[in-house]
């Protein structure tokens, strides 16, 4: 049985055919041309969905290193600040053990008094640093406001406690920033647990040393005041220490003989004074505070200009040397505290920079195995593509031309 196929069904087949090929080795030649092998999702439906999943990943690493990039910039900011400012300290401390050469006159002391204002400037100038695109980096939150303004004690912090953060990380957001108020004005005064000093109103050569902790466990965060007191012929000195924290104050220690440099000890603290009290001079012992560097700064120079005559003046000048000697030492500790938090967090930046750079060459070649073309198959598909599409045009016009007139003669 014969089936009669009319001439616009074959024309129709054979154009629909011819069609179709094109297409195929339309969309061949673009994968060639872009070395795409997915062209629309609907290529591989999962292959894109994976494919966009790592794109978007991808996306997130770039800028995570570009916030570790702004971070390791803000930081490298803060530690060479950080360094500036170990610098002036450590000048200063060296300036305050000048200071106690029992040779130098008031005008010495003048000099260095006058040099010590200037550090001052300098070192308030430092809290003050430019973060470099015109805020501040000791401000906290408040950026746009400059940090310190000199007062008559020292400075006054007019930023806020705040901590600048970024996204570092996945799942690490990293502070880039510190806040002035815990470096420059959280400084503990004494040794860090407390602090002695000699009363304004003695009379006496009595100089009481920093002291040291003995045990921790004893200590009760209490304020004691030290009584001397000078009778008796030969005269004989005393103390008494009396607990100030209770009411009325309760003794602690009564009428003990005092021998220079030997140790008062009780309540878990020793500390020792040295020269000759006077009847009525007193010490006080107490819970160390936070006083900022500018305040101690402020109170050196003013201890340099106060009159350094006789043994009184000159104790009251001991007394102040080492008071401010202790509490520059804290805050030289506390400023190395935070450059090597700072330090700590730069070299984190370097190793989160190098997993970074190792994602991102995971995440490239992933996104290659799914998205790159190979080109060795695509090339030899797209020839045998060519070679189809020749033949079924060939073939076409070829089945076209026939005609029953092409055989009437």
């Amino acid at each position: 049985m014969s089936i009669r196929i009319s001439t616009n069904a074959i024309f129709e087949a054979g154009t629909s055919q011819i069609n179709t090929l094109q297409s195929q080795i339309a969309k061949t030649q673009m994968q060639l041309s872009t070395n795409k092998r997915m062209l629309s999702a609907a290529d591989d439906p999962i292959a894109s969905a994976k494919a966009l999943e790592l794109t978007q990943s991808q996306s997130m690493n770039t800028q995570f290193g570009t916030n570790r990039s702004n971070a390791k910039t803000s930081l490298s900011l803060v530690d060479q600040s950080m360094q500036d400012v170990s610098a002036q300290i450590t000048s200063i401390q060296s300036l305050i053990v000048t200071a106690g050469n029992g040779g130098y006159s008031a005008s010495d002391r003048e000099a260095l008094a006058t040099e010590l204002q200037g550090r001052l400037t300098d070192l308030i100038g430092l809290a003050n640093t430019s973060d470099g695109t015109g805020g501040y980096l000791y401000s906290g939150y408040k950026t746009g406001t400059q940090p310190y303004v000199q007062t008559p004690t020292g400075a006054t912090y007019q930023g806020d406690q705040g901590q600048r953060n970024l996204q570092v990380g996945t799942s690490r957001s990293m502070s880039v920033s510190e806040n002035g108020s815990a470096i420059f004005d959280a400084i503990p005064t004494g040794n860090g647990k407390f602090t002695t000093t000699a009363a304004a109103a003695n009379t006496g050569s009595g100089i009481i040393a920093p002291g040291t902790v003995t045990d921790s466990s004893k200590l009760t965060g209490h304020d004691y005041a030290v009584a001397f007191s000078v009778s008796g012929t030969p005269a004989v000195t005393t103390y008494s220490v009396s607990d100030n924290s209770t009411s009325p104050a309760t003794a602690v220690l009564a009428n003990q003989p005092y021998k220079e440099g030997t140790a008062i000890a009780f309540d878990g603290v020793s500390f020792d004074v040295k020269g000759a009290p006077a009847d009525g001079d007193s010490f006080t012992v107490a819970p160390s505070q936070k006083q900022s560097v500018f305040t101690t700064l402020t109170n050196l120079i003013s201890t340099l200009r106060t009159s350094a005559d006789g043994s009184t003046g000159k104790a009251a000048l001991a007394n102040g040397l080492a008071s401010a000697g202790a509490n520059m030492k804290n805050a030289l500790d506390n400023v190395l505290t935070v450059q090597a938090s700072v330090g700590a967090r730069l070299k984190e930046v370097d190793n989160l920079d190098s997993t970074g750079d190792d994602l991102n060459v995971q995440y490239q070649t992933t996104l290659s195995g799914l998205q790159d073309l190979d080109m060795v198959k695509a090339i030899s598909l797209f020839s045998q593509q060519q070679t189809t599409l020749q033949a079924a045009q060939v073939s076409f016009k070829t089945m076209s031309g026939l005609s029953l007139f092409n055989y009437i003669s």
